[in-house]
């Protein structure tokens, strides 16, 4: 099949030609089959132009850990709500982390009560915040996949203010990945992988598990062809029995990735076994501060200790929506006590969170 040009990403007639190729295909394969996708971005694709009402009903796409503020973890926001306290203290973030549930509060909800939260754009907001506030300590809550941390390595490298430090709570797609493949009652028969990570790490990370595990993945796009092409691609190869990583994505991602950010995040940080709310720790799952730039590591510099924490309040089902077991509408909460004005669980919260966009795409 002729894989299309940008200007066919959207094309009905495009679109058309695909799902008759995939009806094709899954008569051929004659089984149902379940695809994961590992990004926030994916499933609103899927579920904005609704995709999943053309695919064959045989066919399961199910939405996976994607999403980096429902995976970070109760304990790290509670380290920025006791930091926040603090009248000598300033804490940033992104905008959808802010409202993210904590054990008790949000930063949201912290800021209410008079705390110097503020939204920014990225860690380089936060910097400047730090110069303009000498007698401030400046604290930058960065989380994200592997797409945002070389931003975060790029400013410590440049030798920040000495107010500045940062909650480290990115995570790594890749080990996340690996855990869900063990989880044999899931029987994922194939993987859509994310593009905005791939761009950064490349290719040869994912391939280990096409190769070691036996399951095919594609990297791809984000428009809603992009999506459909990576489930042909994926069928295509259960059909041929081939367990491969491919790139649907090449207009973007190039098969070594991005080696200057790669450069940049080998040398600030370091991999760690990693807890993720709601699915445990994962090893490699995270990364730390390496000890060369430990003055900027807030977790050092302030010891705070998080004794007990809460990711998933009672009720609520996000620990079993991010690993594909349960679809939102499952969860007894959802869209009854759980909304995007009131989330009582993360995935609520984020453009990228499955409650979320379920909430706002599926009736």
């Amino acid at each position: 099949m002729e894989f299309p040009g940008t200007q066919h990403l959207r094309n009905k007639d495009f679109t058309n030609k695909v799902i008759k190729i995939i009806k094709k295909l899954l008569k051929e394969i004659n089984k149902p089959i379940k695809f994961m996708h590992v990004c926030g971005t994916h499933e609103h694709t899927i579920s904005k132009y609704g995709l999943r009402t053309l695919l064959p009903k045989e066919i399961e796409v199910v939405s996976g850990p994607g999403c980096p503020v429902c995976v970070c973890p109760a304990a790290d926001i509670d380290k920025a709500i006791e930091l926040g306290k603090r009248d000598d203290v300033i804490i940033t973030t992104f905008g959808d982390m802010i409202r993210v549930p904590a054990t008790n509060i949000s930063l949201a909800e912290l800021k209410a009560k008079g705390a110097d939260v503020r939204i920014v754009y990225g860690p380089h907001d936060a910097v400047k915040i730090a110069s303009d506030n000498p007698n401030k300590e400046v604290i930058f809550f960065s989380i994200g996949f592997e797409t945002t941390v070389p931003l975060t390595g790029y400013e410590i490298k440049a030798n920040p203010p000495s107010n500045f430090s940062i909650i480290c709570a990115h995570k790594l797609i890749p080990a996340a990945l690996e855990l869900l493949i063990s989880q044999s009652q899931l029987k994922i028969d194939g993987f859509i992988s994310p593009g905005h990570v791939s761009t950064i790490i490349g290719l040869k990370p994912f391939k280990i598990f096409s190769d070691a595990y036996k399951v095919p993945n594609i990297i791809a796009g984000f428009e809603p062809n992009d999506v459909l092409l990576a489930i042909f691609m994926l069928l295509k190869q259960i059909k041929e029995n081939k367990y491969e990583t491919l790139n649907e994505y090449s207009r973007v991602v190039k098969p070594e990735g991005n080696l200057i950010a790669q450069k940049i995040i080998e040398e600030v940080f370091e991999p760690v076994s990693s807890p993720w709310r709601g699915i445990g720790r994962i090893l490699d799952g995270g990364l730390i501060i390496r000890d060369k730039f430990k003055e900027y590591n807030a977790d050092k510099k302030f010891n705070i200790k998080i004794e007990k924490s809460q990711d998933i309040p009672p009720g609520c089902s996000c620990h079993l929506v991010m690993v594909g077991k349960l679809y939102p509408y499952e969860c007894k909460l959802f869209r009854d006590k759980c909304t995007p004005i009131n989330p009582i669980g993360p995935c609520m919260v984020s453009q990228e969170g499955t409650c979320s966009i379920y909430y706002k795409y599926h009736k």
